[in-house]
């Protein structure tokens, strides 16, 4: 991994010699690696735990996301602003992986039924989120392994991904078509807002505009562009979002029901 003349805290742009070599190399490796580990571990552990004990994590989690994207933001953008000349629009708490702020604080805060559309979203958004993110982690781009940029990244999306995948171990949330419908209901209401933000300041939340990064739709985006029509990336990347929510949704469905029929093979074997 690069080793260089950093200290922890060092802003992406002062970091002399770092071109992303963490990203290409082994520190992005060893972070997917982790970041499993991590993951499937707790989830072991804490398979059995209470609907209370999620509810009162999801509160605390849900804290600690807001107070940590205030830091993190507050931080680079005092650097942005000074060293760079300007507040990163993409800072801004609309992309997909920054929505899991909110849904955490409407599963723990809000009303029975903005509870359920929060929790929809986590065993859903959240999933797709940071299963996208972590193999392709865009902080190691600018910050090496060992700074503050990329722990921040690193751990938010661990925290992302095993939010939603113990709601959907601990049945805190059924998995069925209204949890599907739930949970993308949720991410359209925060894409109304996301899409005029988009379009008017040419940016790329939530990859509604150019879809970057996104494979294939990446490519077909392009195309559409060049042809004056890119506007129709948008709603390719709702339907792109509507499946892969889907298969989150049924793929765990199809998970449970094998691991039920295995532990019946098991118990039969003996």
């Amino acid at each position: 991994m690069f080793k260089g003349p950093y200290g922890f805290f060092d802003y992406k742009y002062n970091i002399a010699g770092y071109e992303g070599q963490d990203y290409s190399g082994t520190g992005r490796l060893i972070y997917i690696i982790a970041a499993a580990v991590i993951v499937v571990l707790l989830l072991i552990l804490l398979r059995n735990a209470k609907k209370e004990t999620v509810k009162k994590y999801l509160k605390i989690v849900g804290i600690a996301f807001v107070s940590a994207y205030v830091i993190k933001t507050t931080w680079e953008s005092y650097f942005d602003i000074t060293v760079d000349g300007g507040f990163n629009l993409y800072l801004l708490p609309f992309d997909t992986c920054s929505i899991v702020m909110w849904a955490c604080l409407l599963a723990g805060f809000g009303t029975p039924k903005l509870q359920k559309l929060g929790a929809c979203w986590l065993v859903t958004g959240s999933m797709v989120g940071s299963i996208g993110a972590i193999p392709f982690l865009t902080a190691l781009k600018y910050y090496p392994f060992f700074t503050f940029g990329a722990f921040y990244s690193m751990l938010w999306h661990i925290v992302m991904l095993f939010t939603g995948a113990w709601l959907i171990v601990t049945n805190y949330i059924e998995m069925n078509f209204k949890t599907l419908l739930s949970g993308f209901a949720f991410h359209i209401l925060v894409s109304l807002v996301v899409i005029p933000l988009d379009y008017i300041f040419s940016l790329d939340f939530m990859f509604y505009r150019t879809a970057g990064s996104v494979p294939i739709i990446e490519g077909v985006s392009e195309k559409l562009a060049a042809n004056g029509i890119g506007f129709f990336t948008t709603p390719i990347m709702i339907a792109a979002y509507f499946i892969t929510f889907a298969v989150i949704i049924y793929g765990s469905l199809g998970l449970k029901k094998f691991f039920r029929l295995f532990k019946k093979k098991s118990a039969t074997a003996e």
